[in-house]
C-alpha cells in the first residue's frame, strides 16, 4: 500500500525548503535558536491561517493534537511563549521576501485577463485594517483610532496581488502608488482617491496607461469630439486639456474624457485616461473591472486572518499579514495547477476540513472518494 502524506504536508512541500532556509538566514537577527526555528513559526502560523485559528492558545493546542505528524512537516513543537517571542522579535521581512518568491513561481502559470488587448492590466487600491489604539499604540491613525493600510496592485491575469505593501494608516495612497514600478505598456485602473495630476504626467512619460474618474470640479478645455455608440451607454468621447492654473502646470498634456451611463442603474460616469487607442466602451469596462481589487480585499479579510491578531507588536502584526498573503498565493497556485472549476473559497474550505487527513491533494480537490491506494495523478510541485 502506497503511503500518502497529510494534505498540510503536501501544501508545505510546494515551498522549497532550501530557499526558505536561505531567506531565513538572510533575514535573521538576534540570538540563534535552540529548538525553535523560523520554519516552525511558518508551519504554526500557516496552519492557523488555513484552519482559522484565532489565538496563540488555539494554535498551540491544535498543533499539540498533531504532535505525531510535526516530524513529517519538519517542524518542532513550540510553546506559546516561544511562538509569541519569535513573532515579536524575528523580522517579518522573511515573509515579505517569501511572498515575492511565491509570486514569481505563480506568474508562469496564470491565465490571461478577460480583455482582448495584450497590455498587462492592474487595479490599484488600499484597504484600511482597523486596530485598537490602546492595544497597538504604534499604529496611531487618528486621535482615538489605530490603523494600518494594505496597498495592493492586483494583476488581472490570475487576480494575483503582484504589488503589495503594508504601511501606517496615515500614509497616502498616491505616495505608495508613486513608488510602484508598473511595467511599460501596462494599464492601471484607479479610483479618484489617487487623483494626482503630476502623477498622471509621470505615468504618461513612462508609457504607462491609466483609467480613472475625472473630478467634477476639474477645469478643462475640449479640443476634439469623437462619435460614440449611444446604444452601448456611451455619452461622449473627447480630447481635453486642463486649464486650471496649477493643474495645467502639473499635467500639461492632452487626455481623453469619456462619458458613460450605466444601463442598469442609470448612473453617469466620466472617465479620464491617457489611452487613445482602445475603444471607449473598453475604457469603461476596464474601470468596471477595478472592482476586482475590492473583491480581493473582501475575500482575504473574510477567509484569512488579517483582522484579529495574535500579537500586539508591529513585527507580529506584519508577520501575520505577510503569511496570510503567502497563503493566498499558495491557494492560487493550487487552483491554477489543478485546472479544476473550483473557486478559491471552495478550495480553502476543502483544505480546512481535511488539513491533517492522509489523502492525495489532487484527489481531494477532484472529489474522488477516499481510498487506501495512493492516487497516481502526481503531486503539485513548484518548478
Amino acid at each position: 500500500m502506497a503511503h500518502c502524506n497529510t494534505i498540510f504536508s503536501q501544501i508545505l512541500k510546494l515551498i522549497s525548503r532550501h530557499e526558505f532556509e536561505a531567506l531565513a538566514k538572510q533575514h535573521h537577527s538576534g540570538r540563534s535558536f535552540r529548538t525553535a526555528s523560523r520554519w516552525s513559526q511558518f508551519v504554526s502560523l500557516s496552519m492557523a491561517q488555513l484552519s482559522g485559528r484565532n489565538s496563540l492558545r488555539d494554535i498551540i493546542e491544535n498543533l499539540s493534537a498533531q504532535t505525531h505528524r510535526l516530524y513529517h512537516l519538519g517542524s518542532a513543537k513550540l510553546s506559546r511563549s516561544n511562538l509569541s517571542r519569535i513573532n515579536e522579535d524575528k523580522p517579518y521581512a522573511l515573509y515579505e521576501a517569501l511572498f515575492a518568491k511565491l509570486f514569481q513561481r505563480c506568474q508562469g502559470m496564470v491565465p490571461g485577463h478577460k480583455f482582448r488587448f495584450n497590455n498587462p492590466l492592474y487595479s490599484l487600491d488600499a484597504s484600511t485594517i482597523d486596530l485598537c489604539l490602546s492595544v497597538f499604540p504604534w499604529a496611531k491613525f487618528r486621535a482615538t483610532k489605530g490603523a494600518i493600510k494594505l496597498h495592493v496592485g492586483l494583476n488581472h491575469s490570475g487576480h494575483l496581488p503582484e504589488f503589495a505593501t503594508v504601511t501606517d494608516g496615515k500614509v497616502g495612497d498616491v505616495t505608495v502608488a508613486r513608488s510602484i514600478g508598473f511595467p511599460k505598456g501596462s494599464i492601471v485602473a484607479i479610483d479618484r482617491g489617487y487623483n494626482d495630476y503630476s502623477w498622471y504626467k509621470q505615468l504618461t512619460d513612462n508609457e504607462i496607461f491609466f483609467v480613472t474618474r475625472l473630478k467634477s470640479n476639474a477645469k478643462i478645455r475640449v479640443l476634439e469630439c469623437r462619435p460614440v455608440l449611444k446604444s452601448k451607454g456611451l455619452i461622449s468621447d473627447e480630447t481635453i486639456e486642463f486649464t486650471g492654473f496649477y493643474t495645467a502646470k502639473k499635467c500639461p498634456i492632452q487626455l481623453r474624457r469619456i462619458g458613460y451611463r450605466d444601463p442598469v442603474t442609470g448612473k453617469r460616469y466620466v472617465f479620464l485616461t491617457n489611452n487613445f487607442k482602445l475603444a471607449a466602451k473598453t475604457i469603461a469596462d476596464i474601470y468596471k473591472a477595478r472592482w476586482d481589487v475590492e473583491l480581493f480585499f473582501k475575500w482575504i479579510k473574510q477567509n484569512l486572518k488579517i483582522k484579529a491578531f495574535i500579537g500586539t507588536s508591529k513585527n507580529a502584526v506584519m508577520t501575520q499579514i505577510w503569511i496570510a498573503l503567502c497563503m493566498y498565493l499558495l491557494l492560487a497556485f493550487i487552483k491554477f495547477q489543478s485546472k479544476l472549476n473550483k473557486s478559491m473559497q471552495q478550495i480553502l474550505r476543502l483544505l480546512q476540513l481535511n488539513l491533517f487527513e492522509k489523502r492525495d491533494l489532487m484527489a481531494l480537490l477532484r472529489g474522488d472518494p477516499p481510498t487506501d491506494q495512493m492516487e497516481h495523478s502526481g503531486q503539485l510541485v513548484l518548478l
